[in-house]
């Protein structure tokens, strides 16, 4: 056995990471030899929460553990780690859901596995890289790494994983209502892959809107904290995109409940308001709790005959992911203690 192996069995890792809302894209057409470009933003209350112990073998417990373990493998794998990992996974985001639960739990197992073992290479972006993460999209990487609102700087021919080019903390006082459908899934896999490579270019003009409405409009209202105008340009960007992607799913949004229930929040203040990534799950910004909790609050009552539906409050989460290490040993040596002392 190995140095680094030894240490790892004193070791446990705890690592939580938050969902992300993507936002929108910004250039679809990639007519400057770059495409995609993404709006994010982390969020609070939907997170992936596990715990990483060293094994023989590879043993996930809890929610995703599949997922989990094929991401364990191939870290392990990669690295040329003969031990294993002992895995429990105490909350997942939802999957399928368009809210980054692929890219949170990869960077989460891979940056556990890279603790406790003490790799050399423990930079998230890398890791991702490793896992073939951010393929489009770089906002999921950049919030496990800073938490707050990201925009990405999308793909051009030598990109490993999109740059961050921003971020900004956001709003802390600012409320986002989550809409979940549990009986709708967003696109994904070959479908997915299969959308992308057969939507035509976005007209060139239009994605000039869109970058002109982040640049103008969504990074000075957060700056300025004037909700208002941070939820139309958002609300302007989700409905450019998703009529863009409407062949491919259906329609502005994937849960046929979306649209009816976006408008009542509208209705009830909601400065801005769309459908994360493929969807289903739709968010509505409001700018303070009070007005929020009212809004939650009526539009449960009015869905609560669809068992279906789930509503949550959240928030930005403006930290970067949490990552815990504890020595075990000292742990069960201090629990004898308290044994002793009784």
């Amino acid at each position: 056995m190995n140095n680094n192996q030894l240490k790892s069995k004193s070791k446990q890792i705890s690592v939580r990471a938050s969902a992300r809302l993507h936002l929108g894209f910004l250039d679809l057409h990639g007519g400057l030899e770059r495409k995609f470009g993404s709006l994010g933003l982390s969020i609070t209350d939907v997170e992936t929460v596990l715990t990483t112990e060293y094994a023989d073998d590879i043993n996930v417990t809890g929610l995703s553990s599949k997922r989990a373990e094929d991401y364990a493998e191939q870290i392990l794998s990669h690295f040329g780690i003969s031990g294993g990992v002992k895995m429990s996974i105490k909350s997942a985001i939802p999957e399928h859901s368009g809210l980054g639960s692929g890219t949170q739990l990869s960077l989460a197992v891979a940056t556990a596995i890279a603790k406790l073992y003490d790799l050399s290479e423990q930079n998230p972006g890398r890791l991702a890289a490793i896992l073939h993460r951010g393929a489009r999209s770089g906002i999921g990487i950049g919030t496990f790494m800073r938490g707050g609102f990201i925009v990405d700087g999308g793909r051009g021919d030598n990109t490993e994983v999109p740059p961050v080019i921003s971020h900004m903390a956001f709003p802390e006082n600012w409320r986002i209502v989550l809409i979940f459908d549990d009986q709708t899934e967003g696109i994904n896999g070959v479908p997915e892959r299969r959308a992308f490579n057969t939507l035509p270019p976005m007209d060139e003009n239009m994605s000039g809107v869109l970058s002109r409405l982040t640049l103008m409009q969504v990074l000075p209202a957060i700056m300025e904290k004037d909700c208002d105008r941070f939820g139309q340009a958002i609300t302007q960007i989700q409905n450019i995109v998703g009529d863009y992607f409407a062949d491919a799913q259906g329609g502005r949004y994937t849960s046929p409940f979306m649209k009816p229930i976006l408008d009542n929040l509208k209705n009830a203040g909601a400065t801005g308001v769309g459908q994360s990534s493929w969807g289903p799950t739709g968010f509505a910004f409001f700018p303070d709790e009070t007005l929020a909790f009212q809004a939650l609050k009526k539009t449960r009552e009015q869905w609560q005959s669809e068992s279906r539906l789930r509503f949550v409050m959240s928030k930005a989460r403006n930290e970067k992911a949490l990552i815990e290490s504890r020595d075990i040993n000292l742990s069960v040596q201090n629990e004898n203690l308290k044994v002793t002392n009784l």
